[in-house]
């Protein structure tokens, strides 16, 4: 049936694939649909779905030699599309047309074949022929889209293929020999499937079947021997093992093992099925497996011919049993390797002590199939029992006297095993335990971790319970696996111990640096702006944010101190915030507040739904939340002089009330704010009084000229000191308008003074000197004479002609203006000069440009180039961006629109005074 290369490529392929439980499966599945197929057709249906499941097929077709046609026939289809099955149902390949061997290239396989891929969409396709003596029998076609079939699946298909062969045989209509026994070719088909089966549990059972039903024989025994033991009955067909013939028919059999060679003798036993006169009998394997004996009626003894293909299906049934206690051991290998990987599998995921102990003894239990067993670690030199099952009394002494034995004369072993504990000489110093605890077997390994013993893991089994080789090397390597998997353990949970502890100590450390953060961000805030509304929103953030509140609210005096009002609130999630904001912006009276005696010696005050009801307006919105589980506090914010705020505290959720704790760190926060708050009023009332003395000395109005509009504006910064910048209007005599703009080095009263000079000299020199060259050296003299040492005014000077559209301008250290004509176009009028009251005499040269209906002249001071944004100046470029984009905006529009950017830039807070003067031509003047 197979060819003797096809016999070589099998054993090459199968050497390094090795006996995996997934083969095992699939192999017993494809055995058993042919034991159970009733008819040939049953047979075929189950084996190729079998094999196609097996090696991911999308399509398994069996073929079936017709002799009427000499083609194949598909007899069985297995395919994902019920239209592809249908198509190849029944489809012919010429017998002529089939491969000698295994083909795997779709331009090498038939037409028919090709065909078949093509209407399945497949790109891999494996074809395995079944021959009988060379001559076409049936095929095993499987087809897939994906990639090629890997060598593994290749032999699958071989073995599939073998039983399709087989189920041919034993269901077709073929001539039988004389005694029944089928024509040449039938038991070598057998043989091949045998020697290709791995069932390790049916494989006994199908020999006897398989030489029964290809032989015509009465019945058959089927016997093992091991060493020099009596032959063991294995299986046997026609014959109960409890026949009384049973044992004389052993002699026969004893026989043919002694003499290794077939015996036929005669063997009308009593107790044997009727007719049995004839037994044959055969040996497996050399050395003997055991033996075979098949029983033929009278006359119908095998002949000389037969006898030796009986001896070739022998050799095959001794190959398929040698494989099958060879898969049984590979099995037992595989699931003792599975528990010792779930063991570890489990300790790397759990990392518990507790889990991986009782996983390694669940897992020893099951597969050693005994009911006591115990794990014993080792704690401060002593043995102490991790887990246990079905133990009582006083086993840890025993297993202590096992721990010394491991450790001593049996270190070199890695196990002690006592098969009778009661009469073992070595646990005779804990006789009395052994007896006490029922033990009456052991075997003990220790668990050693850098040649350190930390436990044991012992087994107590039934008397004279030894384990075998294999179990003894699960143990063994369980042993050394379960000892790491201890260790990691334990410093895992003294880690997660220390680092419970270090995480405690951080969470201190973190609330103490988050208190210090929040101290920091309030002194920051004042001192980064200067400015109160800014310091108190720091401070509701920062308490939200620190203490974990949803709300945080600041309420301060009004001028008259008669009421509470809202001044700051922050709300932690944004979308209560409206809500929030709009329970807690009500007022409150001022001299009605309750508690003020606890303000004043700094402690706080808990809100509750009875005293939100009598502090009244201001909270009585509070009382359905706070009867509802809400929680509410009010720290004062004070001086030593005064209470000059209070900060409230809310917790919305009942699940995360106020603390104690909580509202002590609030207490922490409000000192710290109250000096800010106080320090920024303080400022705030300066600064007024500063930016109400320096607009004293701007024009209060801009003339009136036709032709042309005025538009100004002024920003301070954000200090308190007065700064210096000045500008100032004026009407000439010939309905020119003149217009100063001078920056005065420093800042306080000198440069208020200084202000105040500037504006005069402009006014008491701009008539009698109105050409801005002759102006600024004027004016250059009185300063040079009137400003202190160290001390000089930058100044701009500019005259505008409405009627001849001219704008005339000299300069004195000053940034030089910029004409922004009607197409948006920027240009600077390149003027420069020494500033006022460095040196004496100084002569400046005006230039006039003509400024055109629609354009615009623009003077701004320095505050507004060299606002800055961290370390980036505003500079000219984007100056120049504005005034392009504003270049139809009325004066006023664009002066705000240049200040405007220039404060967006800096952050919201100018450094520097800013001024901006614009002169705009009216369009149609």
């Amino acid at each position: 049936m197979a060819t003797k290369r096809d016999q070589r490529e099998r054993a090459a392929a199968g050497e390094g694939l090795g006996v995996t439980a997934a083969a095992l499966d699939a192999f017993a599945e494809a055995s058993r649909a042919l034991a159970e197929g009733p008819a040939l057709h049953e047979a075929l249906d189950r084996l190729v779905g079998v094999a196609a499941r097996a090696t991911g097929a999308d399509v398994a077709v069996a073929r079936v030699l017709d002799p009427a046609d000499d083609a194949l026939k598909a007899r069985a289809v297995w395919a994902h599309s019920a239209a592809v099955a249908a198509e190849l149902e029944g489809s012919r390949l010429p017998a002529a047309e089939l491969p000698r061997e295994e083909a795997v290239d779709v331009q090498a396989l038939p037409r028919a074949v090709r065909r078949a891929a093509e209407r399945a969409g497949a790109g891999a396709v494996l074809q395995v022929p079944i021959l009988l003596d060379d001559r076409p029998l049936a095929s095993l076609e499987l087809l897939r889209s994906r990639g090629r079939f890997s060598p593994e699946e290749r032999v699958f298909a071989r073995l599939v293929a073998y039983q399709i062969g087989l189920a041919v045989r034993a269901f077709g209509t073929a001539a039988r020999g004389a005694n029944g026994a089928p024509a040449d070719g039938v038991l070598e088909i057998a043989g091949e499937a045998l020697a290709a089966g791995l069932d390790e549990v049916r494989t006994a059972d199908q020999v006897t079947r398989l030489a029964v039903d290809a032989t015509g024989a009465t019945a058959a025994l089927l016997w093992r021997v091991e060493h020099d033991a009596p032959p063991e009955l294995l299986s046997t067909v026609g014959v109960a093992e409890a026949d009384a013939g049973v044992d004389a028919a052993r002699a026969a059999a004893e026989r043919a093992l002694a003499e290794r060679q077939p015996i036929v003798v005669e063997a009308d036993v009593e107790g044997l099925p009727a007719g049995a006169a004839v037994s044959a009998g055969l040996v497996l394997g050399e050395p003997p497996l055991g033996s075979l004996q098949l029983l033929f009626p009278p006359g119908q003894d095998p002949s000389e011919a037969e006898l030796g293909k009986l001896a070739t299906f022998a050799v095959r049934a001794a190959h398929a049993l040698r494989a099958s206690a060879q898969a049984h051991a590979v099995a037992g290998e595989l699931e003792r390797t599975r528990a010792l990987l779930t063991v570890v599998g489990q300790a790397i995921a759990q990392l518990s002590l507790a889990h991986t102990v009782e996983t390694a003894a669940e897992r020893v239990a099951e597969l050693l199939g005994v009911e006591r067993l115990a794990v014993y670690l080792k704690e401060e030199g002593r043995l102490v029992v991790a887990t246990e099952q079905g133990l009582a009394g006083p086993h840890l002494r025993v297993a202590e006297t096992l721990l010394g034995l491991a450790l001593g004369p049996l270190r070199g072993r890695g196990i002690v095993v006592v098969e009778d504990a009661g009469s073992d000489p070595r646990l005779l110093e804990a006789e009395d335990a052994v007896a006490e605890a029922g033990i009456e077997a052991a075997i003990a390994l220790p668990l050693v971790v850098h040649d350190q013993a930390i436990g044991l893991l012992a087994v107590y089994p039934p008397r004279r319970r030894t384990p075998t080789p294999n179990e003894s090397a699960f143990l063994s390597a369980l042993a050394i696996q379960l000892a790491v998997a201890v260790q990691n353990a334990q410093l895992h949970e003294r880690a997660t111990e220390l680092g419970a502890g270090l995480e405690r100590a951080l969470a201190s450390e973190r609330h103490k640096a988050r208190q210090l953060n929040a101290l920091y961000e309030i002194s920051r805030s004042f001192a980064q702006t200067l400015s109160l509304e800014k310091t108190l929103q720091a401070v509701v953030r920062t308490a939200v944010e620190l203490l974990e509140v949803d709300a945080a609210v600041i309420r301060m005096p009004d001028e008259r101190r008669e009421q509470l009002v809202l001044r700051a609130a922050h709300v932690a999630e944004p979308r209560l915030e409206a809500p929030v904001r709009a329970i807690l912006s009500r007022s409150q009276p001022f001299a009605k507040l309750l508690g003020r005696r606890l303000f004043r010696m700094g402690k706080p005050l808990w809100v509750d739904a009875a005293l939100a009801r009598k502090l009244g307006s201001s909270y009585e919105l509070l009382v359905p939340f706070l009867e509802r589980g809400s929680t509410a506090a009010v720290v004062p914010v004070a001086t030593p002089g005064e209470v000059v705020a209070t900060l409230m505290l809310l917790s919305l959720d009942p699940a995360r009330p106020l603390t104690e704790e909580t509202v002590e760190a609030a207490i922490a926060v409000a000192r710290q704010a109250a000096l800010a708050i106080d320090n920024a009023r303080l400022y705030q009332q300066q600064k007024d009084f500063a930016d109400t003395m320096q607009r004293s000395l701007l024009p209060r109005s801009a003339p009136e000229l036709d032709g042309l509009e005025l538009g100004a504006v002024y920003e301070s910064s954000a200090r308190v000191d007065v700064g210096g910048d000045v500008y100032d209007y004026l009407r000439l005599d010939d309905a020119r308008l003149a217009v100063v703009l001078g920056d005065v080095t420093g800042h306080g009263i000198e440069a208020t003074a200084d202000m105040a000079m500037a504006k005069f000299v402009f006014r008491s020199l701009a008539r009698e000197h109105p050409d801005p060259g002759d102006f600024l050296a004027s004016a250059n003299d009185v300063v040079v004479g009137e400003i202190a040492s160290g001390k000089f005014i930058t100044m701009l000077y500019v005259t505008v002609d409405a009627v001849r559209g001219e704008v005339a301008c000299a300069c004195a250290g000053h940034p030089p203006p910029r004409i922004v004509d009607p197409d948006g176009r920027v240009r600077e009028l390149a003027v420069s000069g020494l500033a006022l009251g460095i040196e004496p005499g100084q002569a400046y040269e005006a230039v006039r440009e003509p400024l055109p209906p629609g354009a615009s002249a623009v003077l701004f001071t320095d505050g507004v180039v060299e606002a800055r944004h961290g370390r980036e100046l505003y500079g000219l470029r984007r100056l120049d961006a504005v005034l392009e984009r504003g270049a139809r905006l009325g004066a006023e529009e664009l002066a705000l629109a240049v200040l405007s950017d220039c404060r967006s830039f800096a952050g919201g807070e100018l450094t520097d005074d800013c001024a901006v003067v614009v002169i705009r031509r009216l369009p149609g003047a």
